[in-house]
């Protein structure tokens, strides 16, 4: 959701995503995106590993095992981490909020800019 909500919000950002223990798209992500007009079906759900971050400038982890993992990766020096610390939903209300809490915080980051 980040991905898409980032892409969306700022089309001149390239945006990558992983994750540290990517499971496939959940299909509530896509219906939960879908009422708000975005398409999060072509995404591919991929690891850490698998993803170049040495050009990154931000990094932005979304749950605590992203985090504890991610501090230990060799980011770029001039890279800025940030951390969000939002609960994996469940219920379609839990990813409606986490939908909605997602898109706050990025627009309160793109502000930076």
């Amino acid at each position: 959701m980040a991905e898409c909500w980032l892409k969306n919000l700022k089309s001149d950002f390239t945006v990558l995503s992983a994750g540290t223990k990517p499971d496939g798209l959940s299909p509530q992500a896509v219906k939960i995106m879908k009422e708000v007009g975005l398409d999060v079906s072509d995404q591919v759900s991929k690891h850490l590993d698998n993803v170049e971050w040495t050009k990154a400038d931000y990094a932005i982890t979304l749950c605590g095992s992203a985090n504890e993992t991610c501090v230990n990766m060799n980011w770029p020096e001039t890279c800025q981490r940030n951390h969000w610390p939002i609960k994996d939903p469940k219920s379609d209300e839990e990813y409606r909020n986490v939908r909605d809490e997602i898109k706050q915080r990025i627009e309160r980051f793109l502000e930076e800019f």
